[in-house]
């Protein structure tokens, strides 16, 4: 029997990545659940391999969490293919970063649409329906640069000092109608797809060194000295999910190796 056997979840932002080792993190547990993406194939390939691993029902769909109505929509097919909705991890975001003298307006809006907005949407659909079930957890993927600013990284450190106020906000909302929220901060996902095939180009081009050297850069900057790992994440959801956090909602949690503290 796992932690969450037979509980029921959304997970956004799950074809790959920390998305995809939530998903298969749920169903390991015990849950049944919708992985949502905006890249179906990808997202649906997560789904399929994590209930041949686990024998959960495990299906996905084709989400824009920028998208208002297309979360309604999604979130209400959840529900009736799941029996409800007691768990939503909101994974989804990205990450652009640049000079801000220079960053492009449309880059800035972007990130904010995606990160904070979508968080917003996409946990006010999953409370609709925890409602009239008698509760829910809803977990954001947040980030340590949700506690501290992020260099030449403003919109993504917005979007994420913006989604604790979310959360908090949202806690003070449900807490009497049983739906606990909140977030969890990482450290550097620095073996993920988004570091390895994104961030490690960005920054080597924003900071003038090798990929190699910002590598060793984020390392030094952690007094365990090492990155953080999906185990170290998943942990924590499966945590936050259950009914050992009951007490605990509009929190902000790092995990981050002891980079942040606050």
């Amino acid at each position: 029997m796992g932690r969450l056997e037979n509980k029921r979840a959304v997970v956004t932002g799950a074809a790959q990545g920390l998305g995809a080792a939530i998903v298969e993190r749920l169903a390991r547990e015990g849950c049944d659940l919708v992985a949502w993406d905006i890249n179906l194939d990808s997202v649906a390939a997560t789904a399929a391999q994590a209930a041949k691993d686990t024998g959960r029902n495990v299906s996905a769909a084709a989400v824009d969490v920028c998208d208002a109505g297309a979360i309604k929509r999604a979130m209400d097919d959840a529900a009736a293919n799941l029996g409800g909705v007691d768990i939503l991890v909101s994974n989804a975001g990205i990450l652009i970063s640049g000079d801000s003298i220079e960053f492009d307006a449309g880059k800035w809006r972007k990130v904010i649409d995606v990160n904070l907005t979508g968080y917003f949407l996409t946990a006010r659909e999953a409370a609709r329906v925890m409602v009239p079930s008698g509760g829910g957890s809803i977990i954001q993927i947040n980030s340590k640069s949700g506690k501290k600013g992020s260099f030449r990284n403003s919109a993504y450190a917005a979007s994420k000092f913006g989604g604790i106020g979310v959360t908090q906000s949202l806690a003070l909302e449900f807490a009497e109608r049983n739906i606990r929220v909140n977030s969890i901060c990482p450290g550097n996902l620095l073996d993920s797809p988004l570091w390895v095939n994104s961030l490690f180009k960005q920054y080597a081009a924003n900071q003038g060194i090798s990929e190699a050297e910002v590598r060793q850069k984020y390392v030094d900057q952690v007094p365990m000295k090492r990155g953080c790992t999906y185990e170290d994440v998943t942990n924590v959801v499966v945590f936050l999910a259950s009914s050992d956090s009951s007490y605990m909602t509009g929190q902000a949690i790092n995990v981050t190796g002891g980079q942040e503290m606050r």
